[in-house]
């Protein structure tokens, strides 16, 4: 089903410089992003990998790898393939906003506060989704802290996302930096599947096979 098939998926986090040595980022480790990229090039498929700075390594040599720091380099990165992948998968934690300026030289420690003036970045998936055709697919990822399936169901109208993986930090094990997760995945007709905690290359697992049954509905 998924060989043969190309496959965009974003992962980490983004750096936004306010200064050539201090940036504004989170705490995403990209593990998520890099064990679906694993898994779905185990399964024959052609993955492009568009990654924020990260400390990870990619075990498969099969997967293109596109290294980028900002939200904007992350955007231009994607949409490079936008038009020529089957299936978009959104998982990086891009970085909400950005430095109106970037300082060309490190701000000195001289007032009591400091204000710094911020616009929003764009939204990677929701530029793929104003122009994602009848064959393709997209998956994006939620992170939140409190009402999960009420933001969940908003985010993936408004990028019109195929199904959407949602996930807190509420509990140990879950969210950024951890070995595991605990998802729940929410689809286009309400209905919610939920997953135990487990490792990430399981959670990958289960994700990518209701991928499957995703594509499967589409071209029968």
């Amino acid at each position: 089903m998924l060989r043969g098939k190309r496959i965009l998926i974003t992962a980490g986090p983004t750096k936004e410089f306010i200064d050539p040595v201090r940036f504004i980022s989170n705490a995403s480790s990209g593990k998520m992003g890099y064990a679906i990229a694993e898994e779905l090039s185990n399964k024959g498929a052609d993955v492009i990998l568009v990654s924020g700075p990260t400390n990870l390594k990619c075990n498969s040599s099969q997967i293109k790898i596109v290294q980028v720091t900002t939200a904007l380099e992350m955007l231009q990165a994607c949409q490079h393939y936008f038009d020529s992948v089957d299936i978009a998968i959104f998982t990086a934690a891009v970085a909400d906003y950005r430095p109106m300026i970037m300082e060309s030289s490190k701000i000195k420690k001289n007032d009591e506060t400091m204000t710094i003036q911020l616009t929003k970045n764009p939204d990677i998936a929701y530029e793929f989704g104003k122009g994602k055709r009848a064959d393709q697919l997209s998956i994006g990822f939620a992170l939140e802290t409190d009402n999960i399936v009420e933001y969940g169901k908003g985010k993936m109208q408004k990028k019109n996302l195929d199904f959407i993986v949602l996930n807190t930090t509420n509990e140990n094990g879950e969210g950024f930096g951890f070995d595991t997760n605990k998802i729940s995945l929410l689809f286009r007709d309400n209905s919610i599947e939920h997953f135990p905690l487990k490792s990430k290359k399981e959670v990958a697992s289960d994700i990518i096979a209701s991928l499957e049954e995703q594509l499967q509905q589409l071209f029968t």
